[in-house]
Parts: structure tokens; sequence; C-alpha cells
């Protein structure tokens, strides 16, 4: 018999999308959802499909998450996000790795992203592996508004992949980009991580070496390109934001 999983998400006007998210998780024993306010049709979406629909105010996306995990019945979490899809495979393997007691209190999946209208099969984003299975009474997000994470030192990593299909096209691309580089800057402005004029400067052309060249962005042909561009123009932006608010208190 398998240990009961509990899927967790934070939606906020997924309609697009969020049907496919919904429908590779129907395997899972109860799907919980999170709307800040969605003014689509999400809601009506996700409880159509049977999930348990919650409203809660947007906390920053480590606490929205925290509280996601806790509505969870279930002490083993899959914590997915509204632009991602659990493939047959990885769902298997999940389910393959409950029927006894995991080794683990955590596992990170890897990701491959869906960008420009390509599969990427270079670059970090296609490599990366996150935390997004793990037992609830052992650990959890922390409160990071911007980039969680999972809090835990010693976690397994599985073989199959989420699909993340994480904008549509550019025009979707750049409504997130100003508010998470705004909240990217907040973190910098945290953790007081300030940088002069001349290194936001020179991170233009270092950053864009790093991801189109040293990450392989270049073997994912134009759309590569595109997206070492845009990454690149992220964190100039970011760290821009950053120094316009400490320029404009006199620091």
């Amino acid at each position: 018999m398998n240990l009961p999983v509990s899927a967790v998400l934070i939606t906020f006007n997924e309609a697009e999308g969020i049907q496919r998210c919904i429908d590779s998780l129907q395997w899972c024993d109860e799907i919980i959802v999170i709307d800040s306010g969605s003014t689509d049709a999400t809601v009506s979406i996700c409880e159509a499909a049977g999930c348990t629909v919650l409203h809660q105010p947007f906390l920053g996306f480590g606490e929205q998450k925290r509280f996601a995990v806790a509505q969870a019945r279930h002490h083993w979490v899959l914590s997915i996000d509204a632009d991602e899809v659990c493939t047959p495979a990885l769902a298997e393997e999940i389910r393959k790795l409950l029927r006894t007691t995991p080794t683990f209190d955590a596992y990170a999946l890897p990701r491959q992203l869906f960008f420009y209208g390509r599969a990427f099969t270079y670059g970090r984003e296609s490599k990366q592996y996150q935390i997004r299975l793990f037992d609830r009474s052992k650990t959890n997000f922390n409160s990071s508004a911007v980039h969680e994470k999972v809090d835990i030192e010693s976690f397994g990593k599985l073989s199959n992949v989420l699909l993340h299909y994480s904008y549509k096209d550019l025009h979707h691309y750049f409504e997130k980009f100003n508010t998470y580089t705004s909240k990217g800057a907040d973190v910098l402005a945290e953790k007081g991580k300030h940088r002069s004029p001349i290194l936001i400067f020179l991170f233009f052309p270092w950053y864009f070496f790093k991801f189109y060249i040293l990450e392989r962005n270049f073997l994912n042909g134009f759309a590569g390109w595109v997206w070492a561009s845009v990454s690149t123009f992220y964190v100039m932006v970011k760290y821009s934001k950053h120094h316009e608010t400490r320029s404009a208190k006199g620091r």
C-alpha cells in the first residue's frame, strides 16, 4: 500500500494552463489549491476537477507555499506550480518510492523548461533539481518572498521530470518580469547585496556569456539566445532597482 500524497499548489489567474496541471495530479490522494484572488476561471476549473480550493491573500512565495503545505492532510506532499505538469513516468516513480518507507525525508525533482515554443534540452533550467516531494512533518519551504526553497540538508533525487511551461510567450514573460525583479531587489536589500553602477554595467556581458555559453543555451537554438538575453536583462534590472532605491534614500 502506498503512503498517501497531498499535491499542493498556489494560484493567481492561472486559468489558461491550470487544467493540464490538475489533470497530471489525479493520481494524488488530494489536491490542495491556495488561490490569492484570481479574477479568471482558475477557481471554478479547480473546483470542477475535485480540488480543495482555499483563499489566502498573497503572503510572498515562501509563506504562501508554507500555508499551502499546512493545509495538507497527509505527511507526504508534492509541491507543484500551476505552470508545471507531472509526467506519468514521474507519477509512477513517486508511487513506487512510497510503497515502502522512503530513505530520505525529501526528494528533488528535475524540471524541463519550455520557452519560446521549444523544449529546452540544454541549459541550467533543464538540468536543475528542486525539492518538491517531502515529508511535511520533517521540513517545509523557507519564508523567502521570491526564489523560495525547501530547507533540508540531506535529500534524494528522482530521475523523471516535471515539465515547466513557465511563459506562454514573451508578453507573458515581461508581465511577470516586473514583479519578479522588484521582489528580487527587495531580497538584495534584505541581504545587503549592494552593487555599484560600474559592476551593474559589467554584469551584462558577463551574465550573457554565463547564460549563453557556459550554461550551453546556444545549443537550444534561437530560443536559447532569447532566453540568455532576457535572463541577463533580468539580473541587470534587479540590481538597478535595488541601486535606485538606495540612491533615493541617499545611501
